[in-house]
């Protein structure tokens, strides 16, 4: 597996992935919700800081990490457990050794992920960016002192 930097090219492999993990992981989403936040990633990720996962010469997994925040994280579910998020996550902490992240709550694979990576909880909200209804969990990377 490599971690490599994406390209505008890569957003359609990226937003499948998204999809596909979304639907795997996300199925408190409202219909109306989810579409919603498929038209914004749609519109984002082919100018978004990408960085890509591969694995036998196919994204694995992406990350979008903007300054020293993955402001996302979404690993084909065909790859869930295989190491593709450990990857990019070691990849942003190289980057960016305090890096930040929000894991929604609901989705019950992202808080015990990062958990497990050695982040630490320094906050929660109880909506989302947009001020919907979906507990946001803000985590850290801690540094060192």
């Amino acid at each position: 597996m490599i971690v490599r930097e994406g390209t505008s090219q890569d957003a359609t492999r990226a937003l499948v992935i998204w999809r596909l993990a979304v639907d795997a992981t996300h199925g408190f989403l409202s219909p109306a919700d989810r579409r919603s936040i498929d038209a914004k990633v749609s519109g984002f990720l082919p100018a978004a800081p990408l960085w890509i996962a591969e694995c036998e010469g196919e994204g694995a997994g992406f990350m979008v990490l903007d300054g020293d925040k993955i402001e996302a994280l979404f690993v084909d579910p065909a790859r869930h457990g295989r190491g593709v998020g450990t990857a990019l996550v070691d990849h942003a902490r190289s980057i960016a050794p305090c890096v930040k992240v929000d894991a929604n709550e609901q989705a019950d694979n992202a808080v015990p992920f990062y958990v497990a990576r050695g982040f630490e909880r320094i906050g929660r909200s109880d909506n989302d960016e947009q001020g919907r209804p979906y507990p946001i969990v803000h985590f850290r990377y801690p540094g060192i002192d």
